[in-house]
């Protein structure tokens, strides 16, 4: 006897949450046909044909505390006009997928009203502001989570929980090697090639471009045969970029600046150089060598050193649970120091194979068909509603 089709709630905060959203939806369609989802979503969430947009995604995609607060009544308003829509229409079940400022807060009150709610993403309470999981055990019926470690954090904090894998690796586990990569960009199949991934928001780029290039240069010194290879996610950083490489008068760098393509960047690099963020984990599944930095104003540096527990901030680092990975942070972040260490990484071969093979045992663990988990993990939650 086939299963009714549910009405599910489901809210994505930014285009992450849209992708993982959408792959989400056609993961239960499988296993409920006429399934509709009804919250907010993106274009990926809403070309899938079963959801029901009822506030622009756009509206939440705000980052950074001024531009929060600049928007906060606006948000907390959408977040209220939603518990209403849900209390009144009830759905089947409660999905939010990351976001956890928001949907948090969202899911304390329908959890309240015997909604039973998702939670897909961990917010990285391993990372930060720890005291969350409290707010979670009482908002939360289920948390899904990308990383294997963060399973055991929910189980003795008396959270159910499903670890399900990470999508990236699943998307990145075949992806085209090194040779293949070189010749798709058209690159020489011997040469010494550096990806170099300042960031991805304008902020990111005002803070490191100077550094990035300066690095580039000092790299140059040492190896005038190198290349680089800079993709930008759009025309602003491009801009930001270009803007830097004629500032620091680095000319003669021989730099190719791409619009999109990191993966492929990363895949034909020897080394990358990443600004810590999501793409140092996207490095590693690709199991290239990296070197990982960061700065930020110096006020919010403090802020954050402050409230971290841990002693790295690079994602491959954190899942092994020691520095594999060097990391030049702030004052650190100099171009001597990250010059040096992608050359140390660029001579020496062995080092190389043994953070491949740690990069491989990473890309097995995390590779779990992400979606068909989630699903797997949500569907008693749903028969029980429909009990």
């Amino acid at each position: 006897m086939a299963r009714p089709s549910p009405v599910i709630g489901i809210v994505a905060g930014e285009a992450s949450g849209d992708l993982l959203g959408a792959h989400l939806i056609n993961a239960l369609r499988r296993h409920f046909p006429g399934v509709q989802f009804v919250g907010i979503g993106g274009p990926r969430m809403e070309s899938t044909g079963a959801m029901q947009t009822l506030f622009p995604m756009e509206k939440l995609a705000v980052r950074g505390y001024v531009e929060v607060m600049r928007h906060y009544l606006e948000i907390v308003g959408i977040r209220r006009k939603l518990a209403t829509h849900f209390l009144r229409q009830p759905p089947a079940l409660f999905i939010g997928v990351d976001a956890p400022d928001f949907n948090l807060d969202l899911e304390l009150k329908l959890k309240a009203a015997n909604i039973p709610t998702v939670h897909y993403v961990s917010p990285s309470i391993w990372a930060w502001r720890g005291g969350r999981i409290h707010k979670i055990k009482r908002a939360v019926s289920k948390m899904l989570t990308l990383f294997p470690f963060e399973a055991q954090i929910y189980e003795e904090a008396g959270i159910a929980v499903s670890y399900v894998g990470h999508p990236l690796a699943d998307f990145l586990g075949d992806f085209p090697g090194l040779a293949a990569s070189r010749e798709q960009l058209r690159l020489p199949a011997s040469a010494k090639v550096i990806a170099l991934l300042p960031g991805s928001r304008v902020s990111e780029l005002t803070s490191m471009a100077d550094l990035f290039v300066d690095t580039a240069a000092q790299i140059a010194k040492s190896l005038p045969e190198a290349l680089f290879l800079a993709p930008m996610v759009n025309r602003q950083t491009r801009d930001l970029f270009e803007t830097a490489v004629y500032r620091r008068q680095a000319y003669d760098l021989k730099i190719n600046i791409l619009f999109g393509h990191a993966h492929e960047a990363m895949a034909a690099a020897d080394v990358v150089l990443a600004a810590s963020g999501t793409v140092t984990l996207e490095a590693a599944l690709l199991k290239r060598p990296m070197v990982i930095t960061y700065k930020m104003p110096w006020a919010s540096w403090w802020i954050m050193s402050n409230l971290r527990y841990q002693p790295y901030v690079g994602l491959p680092n954190i899942l092994a649970g020691e520095f594999i990975v060097p990391e030049f942070l702030q004052h650190e972040a100099t171009p001597e120091n990250l010059a040096q260490a992608v050359l140390n990484l660029l001579s020496e071969t062995a080092l190389r194979q043994r953070l491949e093979a740690r990069f491989d045992v990473m890309l097995q663990a995390l590779r779990q068909d992400t979606a068909g988990k989630a699903a797997q993990a949500i569907l008693p939650l749903l028969d029980g509603a429909a009990a």
